[in-house]
Formats: C-alpha cells, structure tokens, sequence
C-alpha cells in the first residue's frame, strides 16, 4: 500500500481563499474604525442640540411690574402664583428705574400699570344734554392711558417674545391694547439680534478648522512653532469675523475694534486649545474640538435661548463658557454700553490662559516622546549593524568570499525592505492626517 500522500487541492484553495479575503478585511477593519468619529459626532450633536433647543421653556426669567401701590404688588403676585417658579416677578417703583434694569439685562420685561384718575366716563349732570354727554366720553376714551410693556430685544429676541405673551393677556383682560416699548433695539440689518450668535458659529469653525490643519501638517514642527501659527491664524480668523459683522453684513452700527479685540481672545483660546491637545488625541482631536467649541457652546451661548430659557446644565455653562463670553461680550459693548463688559471679557481671557497651558504641558511632552522614538530608532539601527556584522566574517577563502557577498546582499535587502516599510508607515501617517483635515472640515 504507497504511502505516498496526495496533495490536499482543497486546503490550497481555502489558503487562496484567505489570502484573498485578508486585504479585504484589513480594509474593512480600517473603514470600521474610523467610521467611529462621525458616529460619535452624531450623538453628540443629537444630544447637544436637542438637549438645549428642543422644548425651550422659561426657568425663573425676571420680570417686573411697574408700581409702587398695593395693587401692582397684588399684580406682581397674582402673576408669581400663576407661573409656577417659570417667571421671577418684582415690583419697581418708576419706569425710568425700569429702563435702568432692562439696561444692565437684571430684567427681560418691565410691565408698566396705567396710571389711575384719568376720565373714564361721561361728564356728571351737566346742562349740555345727551348729545354733550356722549361726545365726552368718546373723548375721554380716546384720551385713556394703555399699559406698556418695556422689553430689550437686543438682550434676546426670545426672551423678549416670551415675555410679551406673558403680559398680553394681562393688558386683554384689563380692556387695553398692549403697547410694546423696545428701549435697546438691535441693528437696523439685524433685527433678530441673532447675527452676532452666527458670526460666533463662523468664528469658531475657522478657528477648530484649522487646529487639524497646524496639528496634522505641522506635526513635524516644534511645539512652540505650532502655537505661533495658532496665534498668527487667529489674527486672520478675527479680521474675517469683525469685517462679517461691520462692513459686509452690518450685524453692528459701532465698536467695531472691541468686536476685534473679543474675536480675537475667542478663535486663540480655541486654537491654543486644540493644538495643545493635538500632542495627545491625535487623529481624535477633531471630535475633541467639536465637543469643546460646538456641542457644549454654541447650546450654552445664549445667542438663540438665554439660559433662563433652558436647562440648568446649559445655564451653568453659559456662565464660564467661551463662546458666551464672546456673545455677551459683545452685546454689552454694543448695545448697553459696556456694563458687564470686563466679566465676559475675562472668561475669554481665561481661556486662552488655558490655552498657553495645554501648549506648555504639551511641549515637554511631545519633547520626550520624541527624544524616545529617536532612541528606539537608534538602537533598532544598531541591532541590525551587529546582526549584519556577524553575519559577514573575514573572508578566508573563495568560497568565504561568495559567503561574505551573498551575505551583504542580504543585509542590503533588508535594509531596503527597511526603508520601504517607514515608506508605508510614513503615507499611513500621511494620510490619516489627510482624514483627520477632511473630517474637520467636512464637519
């Protein structure tokens, strides 16, 4: 019986097979992986945008009824039990501490009671008969004061819309039309007020943007070369922002250099930030700058909702966050005469303080990583010079000699096998910088 064993044609088909299939797979694995990001990005914008914009409602937004009698107090709390913890209602003793307050934005609606005594009716007995009586009291119906409602829709369009529901009613049930008094009105080409959050998003996406570009082409220079093109592309991202608000789009009529000076504080904090922490996310940077500067800021800007009109976790942001700093910032120094300025002004300071840090914590470290990966490098240099070393002795005779030159030729395709695999790794590295830029900007 021969024992000669016959070749398994199957088992060489199903090692084609997967051989086949395997750069398919590394593919695959590869498209998988990096599907990741939009994924994430997805969720956290679904739970960002609609966690802060999907049913917006007032949480104690600040009101006053105009008055120093008993029954605006009895106006006030009739009002306060009705709201149920939505409206803070207080009382003012005069219109012009009303303007006052909606001025410094303690107030988003000032409710002023008409006064009483003015002739509601016809004149008593008078010798004029009933045509004289009919006319003046058509008169004193014409001469009858209305309620006003005093708002400052440049603080927020919205909140001032909510507010002048609240109290048309109130006027309704009292017989009078509402008048509607605006005492800080926005810019004539921007009615809404909501321009300045739009230049925010512009603003931002410039600057996050282009944190990929300075992290992932620049890797291969220093730390402190990144972060001075950070501070030179901001300068160019604010000069593109305040030229959008003035001249271009006209979103403000004035104060055009503090526009600047806030834009400028904004986009650096963000590119400092980013570049800082490029040095670690890496090609994760993107959907790190997303949720810093998009996810977790424009929702707590208060450019579309002041944060009376949301969620405490949205409100408590709005109190730190840069991009409510820019915003607020902003609408203080144009529309209300800088009160509250310094405060927005300082919490973008602090976040280009904290900028300079990320930079100054990621320069050593990047440092080390890479007097690491010179080492290592050295040392693999150094092994494979040895193992050649002892892979060639001196050559004692002809047949020596064939041995020395078949060895040296092996050595000299390794080290272009060498050469050619940091060729791979180095278009790896290529073009995942190349996705980290399109994911960036794509977004």
């Amino acid at each position: 019986m021969s024992t000669v064993r016959r070749p398994d044609h199957r088992s060489e088909q199903h090692g084609g097979h997967r051989s086949a299939r395997s750069p398919h797979s590394a593919g695959l694995r590869h498209v998988l992986t990096h599907l990741i990001t939009p994924l994430l990005m997805c969720i956290g914008m679904g739970l960002a945008y609609l966690g802060a914009f999907a049913n917006p409602a007032p949480h104690q937004l600040p009101v006053a009824i105009v008055g120093s009698g008993h029954s605006a107090q009895l106006l006030a709390q009739s009002i306060n039990d009705k709201a149920g913890g939505d409206l803070e209602v207080r009382t003012v003793g005069d219109r012009s501490a009303a303007v006052d307050r909606l001025k410094h934005q303690d107030i988003f609606g000032a409710y002023v009671i008409p006064a009483k005594g003015a002739t509601t009716g016809a004149a008593k007995g008078s010798a004029g008969g009933a045509g004289a009586e009919r006319a003046e009291g058509a008169a004193a119906g014409l001469s009858k004061p209305v309620p006003e409602l005093l708002v400052a829709t440049a603080g927020s369009d919205t909140s001032a819309s909510v507010v002048q529901k609240v109290f048309t009613p109130i006027a309704a049930h009292q017989g009078a039309p509402l008048k509607v008094t605006d005492v800080a009105p926005t810019a004539e080409d921007d009615p809404t007020g909501q321009g300045i959050f739009f230049l925010l998003v512009a603003i931002s996406i410039g600057s996050y943007a282009s944190v990929a570009v300075i992290g992932g082409a620049g890797a291969v220079l220093p730390v402190r070369w990144r972060a001075a093109l950070a501070i030179g592309t901001s300068f160019v991202v604010s000069l593109i922002g305040t030229a959008f608000a003035g001249p271009v789009f006209h979103l403000v009529d004035h104060g055009l250099r503090g526009l600047w000076a806030m834009a400028w504080l904004y986009s650096a904090g963000i590119l400092l930030i980013g570049t800082g922490l490029h040095t670690f996310l890496k090609r994760w940077t993107t959907l790190g700058v997303m949720a810093l500067f998009v996810m977790l800021n424009f929702t707590s800007s208060g450019g579309i909702f002041r944060p009376e009109m949301q969620n405490g976790f949205f409100a408590a942001l709005h109190s730190f966050w840069n991009g409510a700093g820019f915003v607020e910032g902003t609408r203080s120094h144009v529309y209300f005469d800088n009160y509250g300025l310094s405060g927005h002004a300082w919490t973008l300071v602090w976040w280009l303080v904290a900028g300079l840090l990320m930079v100054g914590v990621a320069a050593p470290a990047e440092k080390r990583r890479r007097t690491a990966e010179a080492e290592a490098a050295a040392n693999a240099a150094a092994v494979a010079a040895a193992a050649v070393a002892a892979t060639a002795p001196e050559p004692t005779s002809k047949r020596d000699s064939r041995t020395t030159v078949r060895s040296a030729r092996a050595a000299r395709g390794a080290a272009t096998e060498a050469r050619e695999g940091a060729a791979d790794v180095d278009e790896a590295a290529e073009a995942d910088v190349e996705m980290e830029m399109e994911e960036a900007v794509g977004v």
